[in-house]
């Protein structure tokens, strides 16, 4: 693994004839929409929900979460888009920000819930798993695509950049940290993670509102703590606000709130069994 990584030169596209092109991004991006999808249908079972909803739902995701994603990529680098106003929409060639997705999502999934008298939290839930899973999967696309790598390194492991894709500063450097691998392996484990105390869940029978809560905040700290610290090494253009990246204190801010997600769910476990 480690000398392919160091060896390999990625390409962008898989394969191209004079009718289509298919490239690496798309391809891993719909392999990971689907595998999420796969994990969510099969949590549906325990969770009450059936798949025709979650079949529903995904439809709605898949189209708000993309459209989010690129709408929060385009403000982030909003100078550069002004001058490529065409490459705004260029989705196959990257540029979807995980950030946007999510927000977008939550609104949807809010939107869905009240129309299908669905539990919001118990709908969030049920997604944050199968969600782990397809960010763990869709970061290869960045690694196909030669970006979101991180700074220049001389471990074995360090990826090959063609010095089209190297910020002006790095040009004399060939290996970059493989950033979206380290992301991916950590989403791996949050995602392997919420499947555990999924199962620990459904084995105690213990799917219950605060355990929703629980299990959607606990997403949303670790991916953040995740994100915070890989902005240290990226080399992605990103606004710099409050001396940090914008992906940190987004994350921060995501860290802050569930957390406020998990005492304010406690404190309402605590006063219903007060009121019994």
């Amino acid at each position: 693994m480690i000398n392919f990584l160091h060896t390999f030169h990625p390409q962008a596209i898989l394969f191209s004839s004079r009718i289509i092109s298919v490239h690496w991004y798309g391809l891993l991006m719909v392999l990971a929409m689907l595998t999420a999808l796969g994990i969510t249908i099969a949590l549906g079972k325990y969770y009450k929900i059936k798949a025709d909803a979650i079949f529903d739902l995904a439809f709605w995701l898949i189209i708000g979460g993309i459209i989010g994603a690129r709408i929060y990529d385009d403000i982030l680098q909003l100078p550069y888009y002004l001058q490529h106003p065409l490459q705004s929409v260029e989705i196959w060639k990257g540029g979807l920000a995980i950030h946007g997705g999510i927000i977008a999502g939550l609104f949807i999934i809010w939107w869905f819930a009240r129309k299908r008298k669905i539990n919001f939290w118990k709908l969030t839930a049920i997604l944050a798993p199968g969600l782990a899973i397809g960010q763990a999967i869709g970061r290869w696309g960045n690694y196909f695509n030669q970006e979101i790598f991180g700074l220049p390194t001389k471990l074995p492991w360090g990826i090959p950049i063609d010095l089209i894709n190297r910020p002006v500063n790095y040009l004399q450097y060939l290996y970059f940290q493989p950033t979206f691998l380290y992301e991916s392996l950590g989403c791996l484990v949050i995602a392997l993670f919420l499947l555990a105390i999924n199962i620990w869940a459904i084995k105690k029978h213990h799917l219950h509102r605060a355990f929703y809560i629980w299990s959607i905040a606990l997403y949303l700290i670790l991916y953040s703590v995740l994100r915070f610290f890989l902005e240290f090494i990226r080399l992605d253009p990103a606004p710099i606000v409050w001396g940090l990246r914008w992906p940190q204190d987004i994350s921060l801010i995501i860290i802050i709130l569930a957390f406020l997600l998990i005492f304010f769910s406690n404190s309402h476990v605590k006063s219903s069994k007060k009121h019994r």
